[in-house]
């Protein structure tokens, strides 16, 4: 009997009849003992709008029958009750413990981390709250949750773990393209040159000029000299026998 009153009161539980929940429940306890369903039975009084009985259910002696999972569905049911209150900073200290640690990897891990995560989103606490819902994501291997989405709209834009800082290539060395006014200074300089390249070349042509005039002056001086000796010995070849002549009359 204890065990179908059992699964009256969780049937009613998921069908939302909160108040039969609560009777077959209770009605279950009595008849088998143990500390039962407490965190649905917390639940169902939240439900109802009773957050206050619903924390009378952490503080009763078969909380501390609980096994490791069923502790925390309360702790998680209890942290609820106090958001209800307007009790936010309580509702974060709510889920506190040991196994509150992102590399835990237990069955209740990814619940644990988005109700905390959820509760630090309604206290203001943005960054934190967006971390712990991707510690969430990471633990809900069974992808039960929507942790992911809650850190994505939270964040505004993708999830902190899909924030790739993609290195950005240098930019390749740009050539500089000869302007206007490069080309044209260029253009002036290789002018320049072949002008005074032009220019050397005259002068070298003066200069060999200038030489070749100056040997030809020389040797028109030389013939004139040749041609004035000849004269002289010529005038005096004549005077000579002009005074035989005369002595031989005599």
């Amino acid at each position: 009997m204890a065990l179908v009153r059992e699964a009256a009161g969780l049937a009613a539980y998921h069908a939302g009849e909160w108040a039969e929940a609560i009777a077959e429940l209770r009605a279950s306890r009595r008849m088998g003992g143990g500390p039962g369903h407490l965190a649905i039975l917390a639940d169902c009084e939240r439900a109802l709008g009773r957050p206050e009985r619903a924390l009378e259910f952490a503080r009763s002696p078969e909380a501390a029958q609980l096994s490791a999972d069923q502790a925390v569905e309360l702790r998680i049911v209890i942290a609820g009750a106090r958001r209800d209150m307007g009790q936010l900073d309580a509702a974060v200290v709510a889920l506190q413990g040991d196994d509150l640690d992102a590399k835990r990897r237990d069955p209740w891990s990814a619940r644990l981390f988005y109700a905390y995560a959820d509760n630090l989103a309604a206290a203001g606490r943005t960054e934190e709250a967006v971390q712990w819902f991707i510690n969430a994501a990471e633990a809900d291997v069974e992808e039960e949750t929507d942790a992911s989405e809650r850190a994505s709209e939270l964040s505004g834009g993708a999830p902190a773990q899909f924030h790739v800082q993609v290195p950005t290539p240098p930019a390749p060395a740009k050539t500089e393209q000869p302007t206007e006014d490069t080309a044209a200074a260029a253009d002036i300089a290789t002018d320049k040159a072949e002008a005074d390249t032009d220019e050397d070349k005259a002068e070298a042509a003066d200069d060999s000029d200038a030489g070749d005039g100056a040997g030809d002056d020389d040797a028109v001086a030389e013939d004139v000299a040749v041609q004035d000796s000849g004269d002289t010995d010529d005038s005096d070849t004549d005077d000579g026998e002009k005074d035989d002549k005369n002595d031989n009359a005599s």
